[in-house]
């Protein structure tokens, strides 16, 4: 059937599963828009307030519901004001199906009217990307860009389209979508290397990275746990790969991670390390990270072996594959001293953090606060955070008993990340979605509130307001002196009102009673509810690791600070 490249457009994304895009038209996509219009009983289109915001839903949508986001927008600004979410994706393996339009391409390399050359700006932070300067490769290039997404590591591609490419006519067949391209499999000798590593561990430790949630090891990991008698730390990107309820799990671990996990880890023989990329926040000083262990790193990109922490055995491989072929050589062993030293651990970790609230203010503490939205959510709702101290809070105390229900930006660490893929995840699983922001992160992008309302998205906001730049004025208070410079917002907005503006709901809370009140009465609306959570904005995200530390110099409470 003969159609424009605009109609190709909408008919491959349908092709491909794709049943929402976020986007904002302009000049060099009005057609492919037209096209939206004809095939509105098939593709949703949600419009945000921002490109940026748009890029971030996308983001959301894919790693609430593990179906890739897509987004669309105009050539020029349209397309530079994805960068930032497209780049957020990049650094957490989502693959993002990005479209943008460009000017005709006879005017391409001409200074055009918003013409950039965005295949060239996002060249670095792309898995790949594509200028299609001919309409009979515009189909085969988007099932081929949603191939390349979503195989091996996951990543997000570029798919840049001149408006004359859309307007152009071809014949187009539907296909089926392309298997993903396939990983390479772990050989027998790496597989029973591995196995003889286990069997010698006395202090076994499972690590689990964004990799780990990706390969859907959930169950087994768990009985792989059992079987040799080990305990699990995650990332800040591997949460959600157990339930939280696993007594087994320890939590975060690094440099604002459970005391217990970070300890247990450094004092491990093994870290058995399944889809992690060990950041600079999650190992701080390399030199002395894990010196007491040896590392068996399992990962789908071979970039990531012996990148940052040498690997005693390292297999690049289908992590699924490769786990279910190691648990099933291995027949487990009891370890009862290992266990009760982690009893310990634990048992410290909870003592110093009851110490450390009794020294808390009169104003709501942040624990307390996430608790309260632990009491109100569902199994299954979408816990989305911004970047700052808000999202370390959430990462330590918030509750998680289902896959891909922690949204964060990880390794770009994003402020405004938060709103524009609280909506993605919203649109994507039809459930309420909490975020948590902070005043700080909340402000670069609550313009999308206005999304929120117009579609009538159940979103609930809690914004954490201390009235600073709460993660940077810690670091100020610990490390510059407390040279609060420019870390004091000053800012006048009374969160409450700026909600009814947006046509949202809004409301204050100072205690948990008022915190908890707040968020059943949000629960009760269809629509977005913005609650002002007043914290003070001298609490810190403890435990610590110091920039450059170790394990050697953690911080866990205050008190040990003598700040006065």
């Amino acid at each position: 059937m003969i159609k424009t490249g605009a109609q190709i457009v909408v008919e491959t994304l349908i092709e491909q599963g794709v049943s929402d895009v976020f986007g904002y038209p302009g000049g060099q996509v009005l057609h492919i828009y037209d096209a939206l219009y004809e095939y509105q009983d098939k593709i949703n289109h949600v419009l945000t307030a921002h490109e940026q915001g748009a890029s971030h839903a996308a983001d959301g949508y894919f790693r609430a519901t593990g179906k890739p986001g897509v987004v669309i927008s105009t050539s020029g600004p349209g397309a530079t004001n994805l960068v930032t979410g497209i780049a957020t994706a990049m650094l957490d393996s989502v693959p993002l199906i990005a479209i943008t339009g460009n000017v005709p391409c006879s005017l391409i390399g001409k200074d055009s009217f918003q013409e950039i050359d965005i295949v060239g700006v996002t060249m670095p932070i792309t898995k790949h990307n594509f200028f299609v300067n001919h309409i009979e490769d515009l189909a085969d290039t988007i099932r081929e860009a949603f191939r390349i997404a979503r195989s091996g590591r996951p990543g997000p591609v570029l798919i840049d389209i001149p408006k004359d490419v859309q307007t152009a006519k071809y014949e187009f067949e539907n296909k089926e979508p392309k298997p993903l391209i396939a990983m390479r499999k772990a050989t027998e000798e790496e597989i029973d290397s591995a196995v003889a590593l286990i069997k010698e561990s006395k202090r076994p430790y499972i690590y689990l990275g964004g990799g780990a949630v990706g390969a859907d090891i959930s169950n087994e990991v768990q009985e792989f746990a059992e079987r040799i008698d080990a305990v699990m730390g995650c990332t800040l990107m591997g949460i959600t790969a157990v339930p939280s309820s696993n007594p087994r799990f320890l939590g975060m671990q690094g440099m604002h991670g459970h005391y217990a996990s970070t300890i247990a880890q450094d004092e491990a023989d093994l870290i058995i390390a399944l889809g992690v990329r060990f950041s600079d926040r999650a190992t701080g000083n390399k030199a002395r990270y894990a010196k007491n262990s040896k590392i068996l790193h399992i990962d789908p990109d071979f970039a990531e072996i012996n990148k940052n922490i040498p690997a005693d055995e390292g297999i690049v491989c289908d992590l699924h594959d490769a786990f279910l072929r190691i648990i099933a050589k291995i027949e487990g062993e009891k370890k009862p001293e290992w266990i009760s030293r982690v009893e310990e651990l634990k048992r410290i970790e909870i003592e110093k953090m009851e110490s450390d609230e009794k020294r808390a203010g009169a104003l709501l503490c942040p624990r307390a606060a996430i608790g309260a939205i632990n009491e109100n959510k569902q199994a299954d709702t979408p816990v989305v955070t911004d970047v700052g101290q808000h999202q370390m809070w959430a990462a330590q105390f918030c509750e998680f008993e289902k896959k891909r229900t922690f949204l964060s930006s990880g390794g770009l660490g994003t402020m405004g990340f938060g709103l524009g893929a609280a909506i993605g995840a919203q649109v994507g699983t039809g459930k309420r979605t909490v975020l948590v922001t902070g005043d700080g992160s909340f402000g670069m992008n609550l313009n999308e509130v206005a999304t929120a309302v117009k579609y009538d998205l159940p979103i609930t906001i809690v914004v954490m307001n201390n009235g600073v730049l709460g993660m940077v004025r810690q670091w100020q208070t610990l490390f510059f002196n407390k040279h609060y410079s420019n870390t004091t917002l000053e800012r006048k907005t009374d969160f409450v009102k700026l909600a009814e503006a947006f046509g949202a709901a809004g409301a204050r809370a100072t205690t948990k009673e008022e915190l908890d009140e707040a968020l059943k009465e949000a629960a009760k609306r269809s629509g977005p509810t913005i609650i002002d959570c007043v914290i003070d904005k001298d609490e810190f995200v403890l435990p610590m690791l110091p920039p450059g530390g170790s394990v050697d110099d953690i911080i866990v409470t205050k008190e040990e600070l003598n700040l006065e």
